[in-house]
């Protein structure tokens, strides 16, 4: 299910992020271990993590996906390993908040786009999701929550 989108402007947000650039089928097996590279790595700057896990898409094909697996933070991350300091923008986007499981999450991407067309909005290439309510949080995926979120060109 799809919330009603919105136009908003996002604040910069800095984050710890991960460059990944991966088949599309090979996403579960890179996600997770990426997280927890993330989290330990913040762990042991001292940093604290804000909010759920973001992927901010910087491009994808049919076949592959190249984006920043991130999580917002209090205080800038020190490069180590993979892992970078980086940012989620300042920029107008669409955002909507999609609930249900991650299965679902094309399909959702798919009426989510196809409001912005008809409601006359040009999608800029990169987009993101943040993972606000997940398997973290519950078992049951019917109550997982991804914000969606769509740069306006």
């Amino acid at each position: 299910m799809l919330s009603t989108p919105q136009i908003i402007e996002t604040t910069a947000q800095d984050a710890a992020v991960i460059h990944l650039h991966i088949p599309r089928n090979e996403m579960p097996a890179f996600f997770g271990p990426a997280v927890g590279e993330l989290l330990t790595t913040l762990n042991a700057q001292g940093v604290e993590p804000i909010g759920a896990v973001f992927a901010h898409h910087l491009h994808m094909t049919s076949d592959t996906f190249d984006f920043n697996l991130g999580i917002k933070v209090a205080s800038p991350v020190k490069a180590a390993g993979r892992v970078k300091p980086g940012q989620l923008p300042a920029v107008k986007v669409a955002r909507a908040i999609y609930s249900g499981p991650y299965e679902g999450l094309p399909g959702a991407w798919d009426e989510f786009n196809g409001w912005m067309t008809s409601n006359g909005h040009e999608q800029a290439q990169d987009l993101w999701e943040l993972y606000s309510v997940g398997p973290q949080s519950t078992a049951d995926p019917a109550n997982w929550q991804t914000e969606l979120n769509r740069p306006l060109a």
